[in-house]
């Protein structure tokens, strides 16, 4: 039986918790790795964005618990823009990477007790299926994708799953200042 949305997503976050304890225990093939976890960890964001959170906030009732992952995702990309910035063998690196995994490995903890759970018990297997199918061509569409360089319509997707008023008067350099703000309040 193919996998529903829910078992794909912690297929990422497992390999997510891989890339980090290699970057953590191999420095010296950070230069490898590091582009290898943040292609990873924007596309899986994207596409839960995109196609998860939505349907877990309409039709599975979820809207607190996916705004408050939301604001999880876009404190996560600004610690990993960051850390692509920081010299791959420094103190600098050590000490966000760090600050990356904590930020990450409570996301994660967080939606696979309460988000993913959600999503298993509201949705039946047939909507679960339909949704991994989505899930994956849009990861597949944004790998590549840098930390960063949401599109206008990408922000607006994130205001949208923060229940952020107003959000279609504002240009797309106010969108994401805004939702930076929401993430660190």
């Amino acid at each position: 039986m193919p996998d529903d949305v829910v078992d794909m997503i912690m297929a990422d976050h497992r390999e997510v918790e891989r890339l980090f304890n290699l970057l953590e225990t191999q420095p010296d093939q950070r230069t490898r790795n590091l582009p290898v976890l943040s292609a990873l960890l924007i596309a899986h964001s994207r596409a839960e964005e995109s196609e998860v959170y939505p349907v877990a906030k309409d039709e599975a009732g979820a809207s607190e618990k996916v705004a408050h992952s939301q604001e999880e995702h876009v404190e996560a990309e600004q610690i990993l823009e960051r850390l692509k910035a920081a010299y791959p063998t420094g103190t600098e690196f050590s000490r966000i990477l760090s600050e990356l995994v904590e930020a990450v490995s409570h996301h994660v903890e967080e939606e696979e007790s309460s988000v993913l759970p959600t999503i298993r018990t509201a949705l039946p297997e047939s909507r679960r299926l339909e949704l991994a199918d989505a899930f994956a061509q849009s990861r597949a569409e944004h790998l590549g994708d840098e930390p960063g360089d949401a599109t206008k319509d990408e922000l607006l997707q994130m205001a949208e799953n923060v229940d952020m008023s107003g959000a279609s008067t504002m240009s797309k350099s106010e969108l994401d200042q805004k939702l930076k703000q929401q993430a660190e309040q």
